[in-house]
């Protein structure tokens, strides 16, 4: 039986690293022009298969002509990360954000990943800010070289920054026509962008730009100390307060977070970075349960820089933030009743999940089969969100802020768009990156595209809010406009946050004077 375990271990890790190999090699190779053409084909009729409401930002008629034309423009043999250049574009026009091409790159095996593991990141240990076709570093917490926020990297390797944010916005679609999303999520994407093209490299020379002066400083992924190894292994130590509010290792932080604002706890924050869903229902139950303990009259809720996530956690939060009995989203539309088996659930995984998949798939198969309606003609997908549902018995009856901001998107904009057109919250920052109407996610179909094996991933779930939609083909428009610039970030100054506290101070000031009387 040992033999047996051990042999089956060392042909799974032979046929791992075979893989990365076989994937790796793959990269260098050009396909034939012909054979990109078939993937522009394929990909556009996967597209127009599965994803629903496709030509809500752009008429068939627009982008019929632009996977037209991409074609016209292969002559000859491309790697797959070239061809990936040029045909994402095209799909970043559909202006659905959930919908991309995965960027090839070449992959690292298990040796190399844990050789990265005891280094220190070269790029990702700075904050980054995105303003037009300029780099900013805003944060430097290890003090790099001591570089100071506010510089400006004008080139890597020689070559110019510029050159990269230009290439690399081409790639980026929000939902519809909202100005906001790209700066954020450029900002978080670029290096990853760069390292899929250029690949884990040790040092990289970085041109800066400060106070008029420039400076070169030549970078390297360093070792960890020893402290800093103790400190990642006590970072995976799990504790009940790092469960429940969500903890992310990577950085030392927490997913949510909940305080009072004030000593008399009149004003209750809670801060989500993203709706993992992990451990969600017990942190909102505890947070909610201290609220009205507290009789707080005030609550603001922080979605800044939060992409989205679970609906099943919005829906659970949104139940704290209503009196009246409600429905989250409309029903969710597929394009046919055969789409939820359209997952590709044996996509991915080891000779073990595959077996386990093996006999668990009848009973996948038959809960995705009965998961789907027809009505009016069209198809639904059973989500337990369009449902009728009822406040929570600690849903909060005070006043409620939102902050917002360009990187809330998705699930985020779902939440907020629902409150602002119950008139249950005032929302105060700028304008979601996320649809105001809906978006395209849900699950999705996970395709590869034949001969450049670029993955696909398709959004088969039309998701839109139980709304009186705007029809404005943007993002959730703020209540209060706040703008928030860079050296308000570098300085640690919030005029969003402090635009919510001075009006619940003028507010509170304005009710003093009123019982005085």
């Amino acid at each position: 039986m040992q033999k047996n375990y051990f042999f089956l271990l060392l042909l799974l890790l032979i046929t791992a690293c075979g893989s990365v190999r076989k994937h790796n090699e793959r990269q260098n190779i050009c396909v034939p022009a012909e054979k990109l053409k078939e993937d522009v084909d394929f990909a556009y009729s996967k597209i127009k298969e599965m994803h629903p409401d496709l030509f809500w930002y752009i008429s068939k008629q627009d982008l019929d002509n632009k996977f037209d034309s991409i074609k016209n423009t292969i002559h000859e043999p491309l790697t797959p990360l070239q061809f990936y250049f040029k045909l994402q574009p095209v799909i970043s026009d559909i202006r659905e954000g959930h919908l991309s091409l995965r960027i090839p790159s070449k992959r690292i095996t298990k040796k190399e990943i844990k050789a990265l593991e005891n280094k220190k990141g070269m790029f990702s240990r700075f904050e980054y800010y995105v303003k037009d076709d300029r780099l900013f570093i805003i944060g430097n917490k290890d003090s790099i070289e001591n570089i100071q926020p506010g510089t400006e990297i004008i080139s890597i390797d020689h070559t110019p920054v510029s050159y990269y944010i230009k290439r690399y916005r081409r790639l980026i679609s929000s939902d519809g026509f909202n100005t906001t999303f790209t700066p954020y999520f450029l900002k978080d994407l670029f290096f990853s962008y760069y390292v899929a093209e250029k690949g884990y490299e040790n040092k990289a020379t970085i041109e800066t730009l400060y106070n008029g002066k420039k400076k070169e400083y030549n970078l390297t992924r360093e070792s960890k100390s020893e402290a800093d190894l103790k400190k990642d292994k006590d970072n995976k130590k799990l504790t009940k307060e790092k469960k429940i509010n969500d903890y992310i290792a990577f950085n030392d932080s927490y997913n949510r977070n909940f305080k009072f604002l004030d000593k008399d706890s009149s004003i209750a924050y809670i801060k989500v970075k993203s709706f993992s869903g992990d451990y969600s229902e017990k942190f909102y139950k505890n947070a909610f349960e201290k609220i009205k303990n507290a009789e707080s009259s005030y609550l603001i809720i922080d979605v800044r820089n939060n992409y989205g996530g679970s609906l099943e956690e919005i829906h659970k939060l949104y139940s704290y933030l209503t009196t009246e009995p409600y429905i989250l989203i409309k029903p969710s539309q597929v394009n046919s009743a055969t789409t939820p088996l359209k997952t590709n659930y044996f996509r991915k995984g080891n000779l073990l999940q595959y077996t386990f998949k093996t006999f668990t798939y009848p009973a996948f198969f038959f809960a995705q089969t009965f998961s789907t309606y027809k009505k009016d003609g069209k198809f639904y997908y059973k989500i337990k969100a369009d449902k009728p549902a009822k406040p929570d018995k600690n849903a909060f009856k005070g006043k409620i802020f939102v902050l917002i901001n360009g990187s809330s998107f998705s699930a985020s904009s779902i939440l907020t768009s629902k409150l602002k057109n119950d008139k249950r919250a005032i929302l105060v920052g700028e304008e979601t990156g996320g649809a105001n109407d809906g978006t395209v996610a849900g699950f999705y179909s996970y395709q590869v595209l034949p001969n450049s094996k670029i993955d696909l991933p398709i959004g088969l779930v039309l998701v839109q809010p139980d709304i009186t939609p705007t029809n404005t083909k943007k993002g959730v428009l703020p209540d209060i406009p706040v703008k928030e610039t860079m050296e308000d970030i570098i300085y640690q100054r919030d005029p969003q946050l402090n635009w919510i506290l001075t009006d619940i101070k003028n507010e509170k000031a304005k009710n003093k004077k009123y019982l005085m009387k």
